[in-house]
C-alpha cells in the first residue's frame, strides 16, 4: 500500500500529511489502482460495442420523449391537431402525395382519415410507452425487493405465505387478466364531467395493473439470493454485534443485491412496454385520439394496403426501442455478473 503526501497549511508553515492510497504497489514498480464494482461494470459496458450502441439508442429515445413539446413546436403540429388540407376526400381521406403524405410540413406523413401529424403522434406516443414501461418496472421492482427480502430473511410462516402468493401471481395469465381488469377499474374511476376517464388515470391504472402481475418475478429472484446471503459471515457478525433486523436487511443484505435487482429492472422495462402496446392495440390501454404506439398500430393495420407507411414507421420504431432495451438489459447482466456472460 502506497501513501500520498498532501501539503496542509497550518498557519505557521506547511506540513505534509500522509494518508493511505487506494493503489497497490506490485513487484517491479507497477502501481495498480483499485476499482469499485460499479466502475468495473461500467468499464465492461463501454467495452461492449453492442451494449454501448443499445445505450445510445435508448438515451436518444428518452431525449426525444422529454423534448416532445419542443420538437412538435418546431414542426408546428400537435398530436391531435388535424390538417384537413393534407388528406384527399376523393380517395377516402387518404393523404395526398406518396409515402403517406411525407412533406416538409409533415416529416413522417399524416394519419389517414384524421389528418393528424404522424411525427407528433409518434413522439408523444413514445412518452406514453416509456412512462408506462419505466413506472411499472420501478413499482414492481420495489414491491418485489421488499417481498423477497422479507421472505428470504424471516423464513418460516412469512416465507411460506409470501411464496404461495408469488406462486399464485406467477400462475395467472397476466395479459388476459389485465385485459379483463383494466376497463372495469377505469370505468369505476371515471372522474371527468364528460363521462369519460381521465387520461392520467388510465395510465395510472395501466401502470398498477402491469406492476401487480410483475412483482413476483423480482421477488422470487431476491428471495433466492437472500436465502444464500443470510448465512454468510458478515450477517453472522452483524447479529453478534446486536444489529437490528432493519440494519441487517437494508445495510448488510440489500447492498449485495443491487446486481440482480438492476438486471431484473433492466429486463422488465422492455417487457412492460410491449405489454402496454399490446393492451392499447387491443383497445384496453390508451384510447384514441390520445397518442400511443399500440393504438397507432391498431389503427394502421386497417390501412396497410393503401398506406403502408402508417404501419411501417411506428412498427419499426417500436421494434428498435424494445430491441435496444433488451440488448441493454443483457449487457447490464453481463457487466454485473461476468460468469453469466453470453457464450
Amino acid at each position: 500500500m502506497t501513501t500520498q503526501h498532501q501539503p496542509v497549511d497550518t498557519g505557521g508553515g506547511t506540513t505534509l500529511l500522509t494518508e493511505p492510497s487506494t493503489q497497490d504497489s506490485r513487484p517491479g514498480g507497477t502501481v495498480v489502482a483499485g476499482r469499485s464494482p460499479a466502475r468495473m461494470a461500467w468499464r465492461r459496458i463501454r467495452r461492449d460495442k453492442v451494449t454501448t450502441a443499445a445505450l445510445a439508442v435508448t438515451l436518444l429515445f428518452i431525449a426525444i420523449a422529454l423534448l416532445a413539446p419542443v420538437l412538435t413546436a418546431l414542426t408546428g403540429w400537435g398530436p391531435i391537431t388535424p390538417d384537413n388540407k393534407a388528406i384527399n376526400p376523393d380517395t377516402g381521406n387518404f393523404p395526398y402525395g406518396s409515402l403517406g403524405g411525407v412533406s416538409a410540413q409533415h416529416l413522417l406523413g399524416v394519419e389517414p382519415g384524421t389528418g393528424y401529424d404522424l411525427f407528433a403522434r409518434i413522439v408523444y406516443g413514445l412518452r406514453t410507452s416509456l412512462y408506462v414501461g419505466f413506472a411499472s418496472a420501478v413499482l414492481s421492482t420495489a414491491v418485489g425487493v421488499v417481498a423477497g427480502l422479507a421472505a428470504g430473511y424471516f423464513g418460516g410462516w412469512v416465507d411460506s405465505l409470501l411464496s404461495r402468493i408469488m406462486d399464485v401471481m406467477l400462475a395467472f395469465p397476466q395479459l388476459l387478466f389485465i385485459i379483463a381488469l383494466t376497463p372495469v377499474i377505469q370505468n369505476a374511476l371515471q372522474t371527468n364531467t364528460h363521462g369519460g376517464t381521465d387520461e392520467n388515470l388510465r395510465l395510472l391504472v395501466l401502470v398498477l395493473n402491469i406492476a401487480v402481475f410483475a412483482w413476483a418475478y423480482t421477488a422470487r429472484l431476491v428471495r433466492g439470493q437472500v436465502l444464500s446471503l443470510r448465512e454468510r459471515e458478515f450477517v453472522d457478525a452483524a447479529r453478534l454485534m446486536s444489529a437490528g433486523r432493519r440494519h441487517i436487511l437494508f445495510r448488510q443484505l440489500l447492498p449485495n443485491l443491487w446486481a440482480p435487482i438492476l438486471i431484473s429492472f433492466a429486463l422488465a422495462v422492455p417487457q412492460n412496454i410491449t405489454t402496454e402496446a399490446a393492451l392499447s392495440y387491443l383497445g384496453v390501454g390508451v384510447i384514441p385520439p390520445n397518442p400511443d404506439w399500440g393504438a397507432l398500430l391498431s389503427d394502421a393495420s386497417q390501412f396497410f394496403l393503401q398506406d403502408p407507411m402508417y404501419l411501417f414507421v411506428p412498427g419499426v420504431l417500436l421494434l428498435v426501442l424494445v430491441l435496444a432495451l433488451n440488448l441493454l438489459g443483457d449487457g447490464v447482466r453481463d457487466a454485473l455478473d461476468p460468469r453469466a456472460r453470453r457464450g
